[in-house]
């Protein structure tokens, strides 16, 4: 049996938001909520940079000190902007990187720098086709460099590269990355969405990844990873729900990652659409009122 949960990390898209909408429910907001006056830390966990997830959470009268994972473990940030975390990919890496992926796809950088260029690309109308919405949505921070590689100076590091295109396309550029010269400087981590044959391969410094970012501050509060659960629903996910001692994937997660969630002993929540982060959060403070009582008797 499973201790009570102390820390628990939840990814954003797909799991937290609902898949039409980038607003909390208000049941997995309440949930939310509950935990922390529960004593229970939340941590969102996204391959969003902090920008870009932040505002999403506004509103939900979540503390200042709740921890955001975000770009896919690379930064650790509270909502009240405290730098927790953070590990660069090495400039010359990147830019490396930037002839082997350049043919894959819509090709981003980004910097843990406020305002315009702290996301670099080479072709904005090529990201159009492919990612217009984000484009939109994060207009005032783009700043268009080309070639890419003048914008990867030594000394000024990105966080995080970004490729996109689609599904098949990002595997292959995987494939290529891993048999580059730069396999053993560079980390990847493949997000898919099938309906939209839309992949989003992220590229890091080795080692990085959202479980690796989980360890780290579960750590920093002296958490047990048995003590820790993790709740995702896709591929960039996984490093979390491996490290966490309870791992609980999103019905609505791709048939191939939930027949590795069934091979590895995975929960499964309902689907983002029926507030399966609500579901799995309000089993696990029964847990912890149950503790709580206990305590108090």
């Amino acid at each position: 049996m499973h201790p009570p949960v102390r820390l628990v990390a939840i990814d954003m898209d797909g799991t937290l938001l609902p898949t039409s909408s980038t607003q909390v429910s208000r049941r997995n907001a309440q949930a939310l909520q509950a935990a922390q006056e529960c004593g229970v830390t939340v941590a969102i966990a996204t391959g969003r940079r902090a920008a870009y997830a932040a505002p999403l959470l506004e509103g939900l009268h979540l503390r200042a000190d709740t921890p955001l994972i975000t770009s896919n473990g690379a930064v650790t940030r509270t909502l009240g902007g405290g730098l927790l975390d953070r590990c660069c990919l090495e400039a010359r890496v990147a830019r490396g990187l930037c002839g082997i992926m350049r043919p894959f796809g819509v090709l981003v950088f980004t910097f843990d720098r406020p305002g315009r260029g702290e996301l670099v690309i080479e072709d904005l109308e090529q990201a159009h086709g492919r990612i217009a919405l984000w484009v939109e949505a994060n207009r005032n921070s783009i700043e268009v460099v080309k070639p890419l590689e003048q914008a990867l100076v030594d000394g000024e590091d990105p966080i995080q590269g970004m490729v996109a295109g689609s599904v098949a396309r990002m595997r292959e550029a995987e494939k290529a990355m891993q048999a580059s010269q730069w396999k053993g400087d560079c980390a990847s981590v493949r997000t898919e969405y099938p309906v939209r044959d839309l992949s989003i391969l992220d590229l890091l410094s080795p080692g990085v990844s959202k479980g690796w970012a989980l360890e780290r501050l579960a750590a920093r509060l002296g958490v047990d990873r048995k003590e820790t659960m993790a709740i995702g629903d896709n591929w960039n996910d996984v490093g979390m729900l491996e490290w966490a001692g309870q791992a609980v994937l999103m019905s609505n997660a791709a048939a191939e990652l939930r027949r590795v969630a069934r091979m590895r002993g995975w929960k499964q929540a309902p689907a983002n659409d029926r507030d399966g982060v609500a579901v799995t959060l309000e089993a696990a403070l029964a847990k912890v009122g149950a503790r709580l009582g206990a305590a108090q008797v």
